[in-house]
């Protein structure tokens, strides 16, 4: 059996262009493949189009506890940034290692799966899982499927360690994503007749005035928090509508988001903005039309990651070798770990590579990384061989 390195596996990933819009299918072909070798009992999950797919893969003894070693398969875009190599070929330059998803996060699940040949199956006592997950950058879209899925076929695990890149530090804390769409419908009306019709832009604008009221409140209150920034941000990303100058708008519509800190009530924004919708918009919105209406699409929900008091992952993770000392702890940057820790499973996020690299032109991450990084899932399968 040829021994496959970090560096060569992370190669293999990297080729696999698994932007978000497409599909994550032959990465994940390809991986089942693989884990063949080592028996490894897996199974999919689906987006509604069956374009995309997670894997959940068990190796080892069915039997209670374990541990998830936990990275998605998609990657951000390259449109538009300057590259200075093939995006999808991991190059190696001035001792980086250059590539889409080097660092987020094809890198940890590159030296899970490359260390799996050091793994002695016949020893374990307890079960190791892989966790492949779809369209993670676009609102966590896939693991709360695949965990359903997972957990209703074995045991709960004891840990859950999802790879993000964190320098290879214990994060046990992070704030919510809450993204939504607003769409605001109005009635035409030409603009010297704003009594005949109602104009979606206006109320619109109100609406996000609102946002940045509440925003600035939330920054005016932080909280006690290793997170940077220490408070619940709110912003708008996108805004479309209208027509002409002389046209009563009748339908806008904008993208916006809030992060909320760990530990706060996550529909604080939502419900503050809904009630002024209701109450001040609405009203207005409908003086001269009835049928305008104000209404809020959710595009996606991710929970926080709460610091766990007992500290159980924490602890551990922590005394894994590889892992670094130091760090806040709380990060603002959202992942796939409240989903598990909502699944029941004791969670932290600890990655090779820095979250600076994360979405940027010329993406990378250093050798030494991925070497930190094997030298803990080493240590993650001495665990499994503990009873």
């Amino acid at each position: 059996m040829t021994r496959n390195s970090s560096v060569d596996m992370l190669a293999r990933l990297v080729a696999f262009p698994t932007v978000s819009r497409d599909s994550n299918l032959p990465l994940i072909d390809w991986v089942e493949a693989f884990l063949e070798r080592f028996d490894a009992r897996c199974r999919r999950t689906w987006n509604d189009e069956r374009s995309k797919a997670n894997l959940f893969a068990a190796i080892g003894p069915d039997a209670p506890g374990g541990v998830v070693l936990s990275g998605h398969t998609d990657v951000v875009p390259v449109d538009g940034q300057d590259w200075h190599s093939d995006p999808f070929v991991l190059t190696e330059r001035d001792g980086l290692l250059y590539g889409r998803g080097s660092t987020d996060m094809k890198g940890f699940s590159a030296v899970f799966l490359s260390r799996l040949e050091s793994l002695d199956v016949a020893a374990m006592k307890k079960p190791l899982y892989l966790a492949l997950s779809y369209d993670e950058e676009v609102g966590c879209l896939g693991v709360d499927r695949m965990l359903e899925d997972a957990l209703a076929h074995y045991a709960r695990p004891d840990f859950a360690i999802i790879g993000e890149p964190t320098t290879m530090q214990v994060v046990r804390a992070h704030k919510a994503i809450n993204s939504f769409r607003t769409v605001v419908t109005g009635k035409a009306a030409h603009s010297s007749q704003p009594h005949m019709g109602a104009g979606a832009i206006l109320a619109a604008g109100r609406i996000i005035e609102k946002l940045d009221q509440i925003g600035r409140a939330r920054r005016a209150a932080p909280a006690d928090s290793g997170c940077e920034p220490p408070w619940t941000t709110v912003q708008v990303g996108t805004i479309q509508g209208g027509n002409a100058v002389n046209i009563l708008p009748a339908h806008c519509e904008f993208v916006w988001e809030y992060r909320s800190m760990p530990g706060e009530d996550p529909d604080l924004v939502l419900d503050a903005l809904q009630t002024f919708i209701d109450e001040e918009v609405l009203p207005d919105l409908q003086e001269f039309a009835p049928e305008a209406s104000v209404e809020s699409e959710t595009i996606a929900r991710v929970p926080p990651l709460i610091a766990d008091a007992q500290a159980k992952a924490e602890r551990w993770v922590e005394g894994l070798a590889g892992v670094r000392e130091g760090g806040s702890g709380e990060v603002a940057f959202a992942t796939e770990g409240g989903s598990f820790q909502n699944a029941g499973i004791s969670s932290v996020v600890c990655g090779p590579g820095s979250i600076d690299q994360a979405h940027q032109p010329n993406e990378f991450i250093h050798p030494s990384e991925l070497a930190r990084c094997e030298a803990m899932v080493d240590d993650v399968f001495a665990y499994l061989y503990t009873t």
